[in-house]
C-alpha cells in the first residue's frame, strides 16, 4: 500500500472515536454523569493511540518494513491531541479554568498529578514534532523524544489511580506498556554480546 493511502487510513482511523463521541453527543447518549463520560473517552483513547505509537519500533524490527517509522508521527500527534482534549474537558468542565482549583488537584490528587505530568512530557515533542526540529536538534531529537516512555507510564497511572472499582483496563494498558518495553530492548546485540565467540574475542573476560 503506497505511504499515502496507509496515512490516510490511519488519519480517518484516527478521527472515527470522534465522530462517533459527537454522535453520541447529539444524540444525548453521555449517560448520566456527561462531563465524565468525555474525560474517560477522550482519556483511554488517548492512551491507546499513544500505545499504538510505542508499539512502532517493535513492529518494523519484526517486519523490516519502513511504514511503522513513517507512520509513528502521525500516530503520536493524534494521542497528544485527544489527550489535550481531555485536558480541555477537565479544565473547562472540572475547574472553570481556576488555576487555583488545579494547582489544588495537582497538590492533593495523585492521579491528576500523574496525568497533568504526561502532558507536560508530551507537549515538547509535539512541539519538536517537525523535519525542521529533528534537523535542529540532531541526536538530542532522539534523547528528547525518549520522554514518549515516561509519558506513557504517567499516563497508566493516571488511569490506574483515577478508577475508582474495576482495575481491568489499567492492568490490561499496564501490560501492553510494559510488553513494549521489552520488545524496544536489543536482545539480539545482547545476545550476540554474550555468545561464546563473543566471549573468546573480549580480552578481559
Amino acid at each position: 500500500m503506497p505511504l499515502s493511502r496507509l496515512k490516510l487510513w490511519l488519519w480517518l482511523a484516527c478521527a472515527a472515536p470522534l465522530v462517533w463521541l459527537g454522535w453520541r453527543i447529539a444524540h444525548g447518549a453521555l449517560g448520566p454523569n456527561p462531563v465524565q463520560t468525555l474525560e474517560y473517552f477522550t482519556g483511554r483513547w488517548a492512551l491507546r493511540w499513544l500505545l499504538v505509537t510505542l508499539a512502532m519500533t517493535p513492529l518494523r524490527r519484526l517486519t523490516s518494513r519502513p511504514e511503522p517509522i513513517q507512520v509513528r508521527r502521525l500516530l503520536g500527534l493524534w494521542a497528544y491531541a485527544y489527550l489535550c482534549l481531555h485536558f480541555s474537558i477537565y479544565l473547562v468542565f472540572d475547574l472553570q479554568f481556576s488555576p487555583a482549583q488545579l494547582a489544588e488537584d495537582l497538590s492533593k490528587r495523585a492521579f491528576i498529578t500523574a496525568g497533568f505530568a504526561g502532558w507536560l512530557l508530551l507537549l515538547p515533542l509535539a512541539l519538536t514534532s517537525t523535519n525542521g526540529w529533528q534537523r535542529r536538534l540532531g541526536r538530542r531529537w532522539k534523547t528528547l523524544h525518549r520522554l514518549i516512555y515516561f509519558a506513557a507510564g504517567a499516563g497508566v497511572l493516571h488511569y490506574a489511580w483515577g478508577v475508582k472499582k474495576d482495575e481491568t483496563w489499567p492492568c490490561i494498558y499496564l501490560s501492553i506498556l510494559a510488553l513494549l518495553l521489552v520488545l524496544r530492548i536489543p536482545w539480539r546485540g545482547i545476545l550476540r554480546a554474550r555468545s561464546p565467540a563473543a566471549a573468546a574475542r573480549d580480552p578481559t573476560v
